[in-house]
């Protein structure tokens, strides 16, 4: 099942909305996003919803 997550930047306060599959990765999500604040790519992590 596939349920929407919100990326989040601690440094910048820039959130993504993606997906995610439960099953597959249950853990936190954390992906290497471009961020327009720092014009570079980021870590973003998996917010608690």
């Amino acid at each position: 099942m596939r349920v929407h997550v919100v990326l989040h930047n601690k440094e910048t306060g820039e959130e993504y909305l993606t997906t995610k599959n439960r099953r597959n990765t249950p853990d936190k999500l954390k992906l290497m996003k471009y961020s327009q604040k720092l014009k570079k790519r980021v870590i973003f992590e998996e917010k608690k919803n």
